[in-house]
């Protein structure tokens, strides 16, 4: 063993806080950048939303940097100064100003007095408080009320009853609950539990807590009043009845085909999701603000950001000048100077960013502003990246939750990045074109004979020199949401 000096050469990354919150921003959305912007202006009272006179911005700087790099050299008039603006009586100030901006803006009645439209808007009615409505005004017990609440709260989405485990952060799942279970923790008697729960699905909307679409149907079916051999049906061919195979039900209960198909219209007719026309936030209410608009002038595509909503922060300097004159407060106003300056450098370079990108997007994809969907060029992360000088992780930090606003309407930015797929004696097409072109396919085909997954492979190469597997045709009807041919079939 030994003891000795040696010398090594090596690189690494160092993320100063100022890299860190410019990165950080890039990532951020519209409505979180404005959060962001509220929670830096909370915390630093050099930030200010009023743009100060014109010239004056730079000038402030320029003083602030020299105030804090050069030492002071206090004059009498400066003490005059700061000892009247100790004798200030900001709280009356502050009173006073308040009450000069509420009555300022008062011009004798008007639309001006008015509320805000928002306020007169009605919020829809979610599933959970229909129910509770419904549970208030009824004669339930305090603990069959509180075992109602928890069949509620385990409602999933369709309105069902779902007490399945659900996956902890750790990998775990916690364990399947039951009916039992839920009556334990209420403290209801255990044989009461399934009376209570069928006084649940009663409610409006009929088949809620059901666990199953098939006991769903059944409520509603004995709820009104179907006859027995349409409920029994629903008992013992549900998979008969979703495959539309009718002569496997006629054949083993022994009936007419022509009854069947009437029992099946009627089945049709019955609610498959409870919680349809309810929702749990009003979606009048959920708006997607663009980040930047693509307005066409002449014959030239120009992106514009939009800054609405957006506060455009300054330096408070007549604040500034008040700090730096007092000797305490020097050190403190040097520092929230510095990260007032840096915020506001990463916010414009984040404006700045998302352009650039948004450019980027425009010039490639000047087909599609121009004829639409069908006409979407396959595009990477990397294509953008090598254009405008930056990683590709950066640009998938700037186009995530960005939107912009174009001619053919308004698109996350990343709804341009497709991968692409060959075409015969034509260019490459983006793979969202062709779900395009399947959906369009879908939608014109004859619902008593529809296409079939191998049948629309067909119709592609045929027609758009596309030529795909037929898995992968079925791969994008599942995700645009369409069911296979079997079950878009229609027989009335």
């Amino acid at each position: 063993m030994e003891l000795k000096q040696s010398l090594r050469l090596s690189q690494s990354l160092v993320m100063t806080p100022q890299l860190q919150q410019a990165i950080r921003l890039l990532q951020l959305s519209r409505l979180e950048l404005v959060d962001e912007v509220r929670k830096e202006m909370d915390g630093n009272p050099l930030l200010s939303e009023e743009e100060p006179p014109q010239g004056a911005e730079e000038a402030k700087a320029k003083k602030a940097e020299e105030t804090i790099a050069e030492p002071e050299y206090r004059t009498e008039e400066s003490r005059e100064t700061e000892k009247a603006t100790k004798e200030v009586d900001w709280e009356k100030f502050l009173e006073n100003r308040s009450q000069q901006q509420s009555s300022g803006g008062v011009k004798g009645g008007g639309y001006d007095d008015l509320p805000p439209i928002e306020q007169n808007l009605t919020k829809p009615k979610s599933l959970n408080d229909h129910l509770t409505w419904q549970l208030q005004m009824s004669d339930f017990t305090d603990v069959e009320l509180h075992f109602a609440a928890l069949v509620i709260g385990n409602l999933n989405e369709k309105g069902y009853l779902d007490l399945a485990g659900v996956d902890r952060p750790d990998g775990t799942r916690t364990p399947d609950l039951t009916i039992d279970d839920l009556a334990e923790e209420a403290g209801l008697h255990l044989d009461d539990a399934p009376l209570v729960l069928e006084m649940i699905q009663n409610l409006d909307p009929i088949g809620v807590a059901a666990r199953g679409l098939q006991e769903c149907l059944l409520i509603q079916a004995k709820s009104f009043g179907y006859e027995d051999f349409e409920i029994e049906i629903i008992e013992r061919h549900m998979r008969n009845l979703e495959k539309h195979n009718y002569q496997a039900i006629a054949r083993d209960m022994k009936i007419p085909l022509e009854q069947v198909y009437d029992a099946a219209k009627e089945v049709q007719n019955l609610e498959s999701r409870p919680a349809r026309n309810f929702f749990d936030q009003d979606e009048r209410t959920i708006g997607i603000t663009p980040d930047v608009f693509v307005v066409k002038d002449g014959e030239e595509y120009i992106v514009l950001d939009n800054d609405r909503g957006v506060q455009r922060l300054h330096i408070n300097e007549s604040l500034m000048r008040q700090l730096l004159a007092d000797p305490k407060a020097k050190e403190f106003a040097g520092e929230k100077l510095r990260n007032a300056q840096w915020l506001i450098r990463a916010i414009e370079q984040r404006r700045k960013t998302i352009i650039r990108v948004a450019e980027c997007i425009v010039e490639k994809q000047r087909d599609f502003l121009e004829k639409g969907v069908a006409h979407l060029k396959p595009m990477i992360l990397r294509d953008v990246a090598e254009t405008v000088g930056m990683h590709e992780s950066t640009i998938s930090r700037v186009t995530t939750a960005k939107y912009i606003h174009t001619p053919q309407g308004l698109f996350e930015l990343k709804y341009f990045f497709n991968s692409s797929i060959r075409r015969e004696s034509k260019d490459d097409i983006a793979s969202e074109s062709v779900k395009q072109a399947i959906k369009k396919m879908i939608e014109a085909e004859d619902k008593k004979s529809p296409l079939s997954d191998q049948s629309i492979v067909k119709c592609l190469a045929e027609q758009h020199g596309i030529k795909i597997a037929r898995r992968t045709v079925a791969k994008y009807r599942e995700m645009l949401g369409l069911l296979a041919s079997s079950k878009r079939k229609r027989l009335f």
